[in-house]
């Protein structure tokens, strides 16, 4: 970024200059071509020019720049402020040509007011910077866990943050300021070190010349209002000031020097007052009254944190005189949080000398509580010995509630209180990227109040007002805090949600379910004072895997079904896709018959047999076939996910447990059926349920159920979750003489320590190991080597899907011993198979 500013300079031998050049960009970088670049660079180079050097560029790290300089291996280190550790013998020159500090960046969601909530974080620092070293010695000095994350380079520090690999970055400000924005990840308000940037050169006569010439050109350039100085500032976006920007804010900087100067003349005076004469005794008057004048409070403490002067201000806060708070500590005069907090700082200037800047939230004892933004700095004497410390303090309580109601007017609506449109799509992009980066679908709903104008044209303003406000109160007693609430206009609303899960037909279920209660909710009648009132309301759906053009064309898109919901009438409800209605109002018709049928026990009970290889019946899995007026024959695939999202699986559930148990009551009366077990499907959400063990129990028990012959199967994924409870559930009902059967085994996530601890007493081959059995080699392996570990946990073998002869011939050949699939008999009611088991002593033919 070196540019040219039209001097001439005459060709002639010129004096090569050495630079060590190390990247904290923009301060000082090197180019594409291996020059010296940055703020410092393109300084260099100007002075460089008039001075007619020679610049050569050196590559190296900032320890080795330092270490080279000393040595004579280079003549001039840009960007150097000698901190704690540089042990080298340099000198700085004498005007600074940045002041700079570090901030910690995130990511926009994320904020951090302290370094103190650090606490638990994720931070990318830059591999062996001064930052590093500062923050790594904070955390351990005030015992918080902090997990720092070594980068190469500022824009590496800024990619992990992005990518959700650490929660702040720490970055110069001058490069967070420029890159920052343009990533979307905005600076906290922790910043730390605050320095002074010079140029380094070697603690010699040499070095001395060298920085000589550049204090010359800097001095004049400074003042300078068009000057090389100025317009490298402005072309790298810095505005370089002699003192850091933020302390002009609170309109101290002009009188800093002169309060403090002065607050140290009264504390001397005070201990002298005894020896000095009138003309001194005056001066410390003009002193107070200068202190009592200025809007901020001002105060010194000694070394054991009691006030030894208070001004005007301090005096004015607590309602006392100064007599009387002379002496007093802050726990006398704040209540105890904020006295713990104030000593926490306190002590940092007292014992570590520190300089402290810290925004304040103090409470006095009588209540009353105010933030101050305070700078307190250490007191020393001939000896530099600390005896106290001095500060001042300023008021910012209106400050911050003038910023809080712009920031209330900017992104919130002035009726309602809900977000404004600027705020929903804020969310609304924030949503969407979080959708593509984890596929979790979320919704837009479009909400409309039919006839609120007729409420405003006839009861007016204020009533209407009463309304929009009361529904706004009804949205959000509905929505998640993650989930957001907005008013557009007149009585427009919308609804944000996140989150809804990655399956697409389920998530537009649950944003169908939450917009028939929203429309229940604002129909519900709304006091008005002299009459209630009931309205009513159309929404439209849209959800995010609808549009791949981001917030205002999902918002659109909600407007449209919206339409097409208020043609069809008050309390419709339309979503943005019409096959996606006609998908979703099948899946509900569907609940609600499901709902009606489990009610009227409708469902029927179907069994399949198992067998053993020599068709002898050992027992039978019950299935639940459904056929309904409307929607005739269900096929289990559809209605099963139906009542596995709706909750309806439970109480479906517990009567397929019922009726087994009443099925095998009545078989262990007939001699031909006494043997045979019933095994039974058991859903994740009915295993979860509190009762479920109690349920099984209570049915065993009620039908005299004899031991054995009641089979659960359990999928491989449920023993993941909660083993724990799984276990403990697990080995009661076996107590009640339940057994366990592990189903599609093969095709989950169990692992021969699952199978050693759970109370499993069969393993079953998934279906689809048996399908190519005969073409597949890997799936006549897979089914060898299940039988085998079956045989070597004394776990007997099942193998479900068998169709054919040929299937059930090769599984033989394999090892296995039992089977069941439509070779060996299809799905029967259960009726059916009592009667063929019972004239056929227990066997059939495949």
């Amino acid at each position: 970024m070196m540019f040219g500013l039209g001097v001439t300079v005459n060709v002639a031998a010129k004096t090569p200059v050495k630079v060590g050049v190390y990247e904290n960009p923009p301060n000082v970088s090197l180019s594409e071509t291996g020059e010296v670049t940055g703020v410092f660079g393109d300084l260099l180079h100007q002075i460089a020019q008039r001075e007619g050097w020679q610049l050569q560029a050196v590559p190296c790290q900032r320890p080795s720049c330092l270490r080279q300089l000393a040595a004579g291996d280079l003549d001039l280190v840009p960007d150097s402020a000698l901190s704690v550790g540089d042990q080298a013998p340099l000198q700085l020159n004498q005007h600074p040509v940045l002041h700079s500090w570090s901030q910690l960046y995130t990511s926009a969601e994320f904020s951090l007011a302290s370094l103190l909530e650090l606490d638990g974080l994720r931070v990318a620092v830059r591999r062996g910077s001064i930052q590093e070293r500062y923050l790594t010695d904070l955390a351990r000095d005030f015992g918080i866990d902090v997990e720092f994350l070594q980068v190469g380079s500022f824009d590496e520090a800024f990619a992990t943050v992005i990518a959700q690999r650490a929660d702040a970055a720490v970055v110069n400000h001058l490069y967070g300021k420029s890159r920052a924005r343009d990533l979307g990840l905005r600076p906290s308000k922790v910043m730390f070190q605050p320095k002074r940037l010079f140029f380094a050169a070697a603690d010699s006569a040499a070095g001395e010349q060298l920085l000589a010439r550049i204090d010359r050109w800097l001095g004049d350039w400074r003042m300078a209002p068009d000057s090389p100085y100025k317009l490298v500032m402005e072309n790298w976006g810095v505005y370089a000031a002699d003192e850091p920007d933020y302390l002009s804010r609170w309109l101290l900087p002009s009188l800093l020097g002169v309060l403090l100067l002065a607050i140290l003349g009264v504390v001397a005076l005070r201990q002298q007052v005894k020896k000095k004469s009138r003309a001194l005794l005056e001066i410390e008057q003009r002193s107070n009254t200068i202190l009592n004048s200025v809007e901020a409070f001002i105060y010194v403490k000694d070394t054991e944190l009691k006030y030894r002067y208070a001004n005007k201000k301090v005096c004015e806060l607590f309602d006392e005189t100064e007599d009387s708070i002379i002496g007093k500590s802050d726990a006398q005069l704040f209540d105890d949080a904020t006295a713990t907090h104030l000593k926490t700082t306190d002590l940092k200037v007292i014992e570590g000398g520190e300089r402290v800047v810290d925004e304040e939230a103090n409470r006095t004892s009588s209540g009353e509580q105010r933030q101050f933004l305070s700078i307190k700095i250490p007191l020393r004497d001939a000896d530099e010995k600390i005896y106290g410390l001095c500060g001042i303090s300023t008021d910012i309580t209106e400050h911050l509630e003038v910023q809080e109601q712009l920031n209330q007017l900017a992104y919130f609506d002035g009726v309602t209180g809900l977000a404004n449109r600027k705020l929903l799509l804020q969310q609304l992009e924030h949503a969407v990227a979080s959708y593509r980066r984890t596929g979790f679908e979320g919704a837009v709903l479009a909400i409309d109040l039919i006839d609120f104008t007729l409420i405003n044209d006839s009861l007016g303003h204020q009533v209407g007002d009463h309304v929009l406000c009361t529904v706004a109160e009804r949205l959000k007693s509905v929505i998640d805090d993650t989930d957001c609430a907005a008013r557009l206009g007149s009585d427009d609303f919308v609804v944000l949600l996140e989150d809804l899960g990655p399956d697409r037909n389920e998530a537009i279920l649950a944003a169908r379910r939450l917009a028939n209660e929203i429309v229940d909710l604002i129909g519900q009648p709304i006091d008005l004072g002299i009459r209630k009132h009931s309205t009513a309301a159309c929404i439209g759906i849209t959800m995010f895997s609808d549009s791949d053009d981001g917030a205002a064309e999902l918002i659109k898109n909600a407007d449209l079904a919206l339409t097409e919901a208020k043609g069809l009438g008050s309390g419709s409800i339309r979503l943005f896709n019409p096959e996606m209605q006609q998908t979703v109002s099948r899946r509900l018709h569907l609940e609600t018959a499901l709902r009606r049928a489990i009610e009227e026990q409708a469902l029927e009970l179907y069994m399949q047999p198992q067998v053993t290889h020599d068709g002898k019946v050992t027992g039978g899995e019950l299935l639940l076939r459904w056929h309904d007026e409307e929607f005739g024959t269900v096929a289990p695939n559809e209605f099963i996910p139906v009542a596995e999202s709706s909750g309806l699986i439970v109480p479906l559930g517990n009567w397929v447990i019922e009726r087994a148990c009443e099925v095998l009551q009545q078989w262990s009366q007939d001699p031909n059926l006494s043997q045979l077990r019933l095994a039974i499907n058991i859903s994740p959400r009915q295993f979860r349920q509190a009762s479920f063990v109690d349920y099984i129990e209570a049915s065993i028990a009620r039908y005299q159920v004899p031991e054995g012959k009641l089979e659960l199967e359990l999928t491989e994924n449920m023993l993941i979750d909660n083993l724990t409870m799984t276990i403990q559930r697990m080995s009661r009902l076996g107590g009640a003489g339940v057994r366990f059967s592990l189903d599609d085994f093969g095709t989950g996530y169990a692992s021969l320590a699952y199978l050693k601890s759970l109370p499993i007493y069969q393993l079953k081959i998934d279906q689809s190991f048996v399908r190519d059995v005969l073409t597949d080699v890997n799936d006549a392996v897979i089914v060898e080597t299940i039988v085998s570990l079956g045989e070597s946990l004394g776990l007997e073998v099942i193998a479900e899907g068998v169709e054919t002869a040929a299937q059930a011939e090769s599984l033989v050949e394999l090892g296995c011993t039992k089977f069941q699939g439509y070779y060996f008999g299809r799905p029967q009611p259960i009726d059916y198979w009592r009667e063929q088991l019972s004239s056929s002593s227990g066997h059939i033919q495949g």
